[in-house]
C-alpha cells in the first residue's frame, strides 16, 4: 500500500489497485509461485497503475466524429460470438449464485455496481478490511469456477473430436 499511495494520489482507486494486485499475484501463483514474492508484487502493482494512466489518457469513444464509422462494414458480432458470449454469461451467472450471500453481495456492489470498498462496508454495515476479504474469496471462487468449467468444456471437445477421428 505504501507503493501504491506513493505513486496513486486518489485513496480509493489505490484499494481498488490493491485488490487487482492480489488478484493478478493469486492467478499467477496457481501456475507457479514467484519467488521472490515482494518484487512481483510490486512489479504487478506498478504495471496496474501503467494500464490505469493509459486508460485514462484514452479518448472517449463519444469524441469520435461520424464520419469515422463509415469504414466499419458491420457492428454485429457473429453468431457464434454471440453464443459464446451467453454461455460465459451464464457459467459466470452460475458462478455468482453458487457464492456464500455476503460474498456475492459484496462481488456485486463492487465488481458490478461499481461502488467503491467504503461505499460497500458502509452500505453492508461491515469493516472495509471484510469487504476486501469477502472480494478476494469470492473473485478466487469466480476465477476456479469458471476456470474449471472451461477445463470440463475443453475435454469434451476433445472427446467429441477424437471419436470423430479427427486429431
Amino acid at each position: 500500500m505504501r507503493f501504491l499511495h506513493r505513486h496513486w494520489p486518489d485513496a480509493v482507486e489505490a484499494a481498488d489497485l490493491r485488490q487487482d494486485t492480489y488478484i493478478r499475484v493469486y492467478e499467477a501463483a496457481r501456475r507457479k509461485r514467484p519467488d521472490p514474492v515482494r518484487p512481483y508484487l510490486i512489479y504487478v502493482a506498478r504495471n496496474l497503475i501503467i494500464d490505469r494512466l493509459r486508460h485514462k489518457s484514452v479518448v472517449p469513444i463519444e469524441t469520435m466524429s461520424d464520419a469515422d464509422w463509415l469504414n466499419v462494414s458491420d457492428l454485429e458480432p457473429l453468431s457464434e460470438q454471440r453464443v459464446a458470449g451467453r454461455q460465459e454469461l451464464q457459467r459466470m451467472q452460475s458462478a455468482l449464485e453458487n457464492l456464500p450471500p455476503r460474498c456475492r453481495q459484496v462481488i456485486m456492489l463492487r465488481r458490478v455496481h461499481g461502488f467503491s470498498q467504503r461505499e460497500v462496508a458502509q452500505k453492508m454495515g461491515i469493516s472495509e478490511e471484510t469487504v476486501e476479504n469477502q472480494i478476494v474469496k469470492g473473485m478466487r471462487a469466480l476465477t476456479e469456477a469458471m476456470n474449471d468449467t472451461r477445463g470440463d468444456m475443453v475435454a469434451r471437445a476433445r472427446r467429441f473430436w477424437h471419436r470423430k477421428g479427427r486429431p
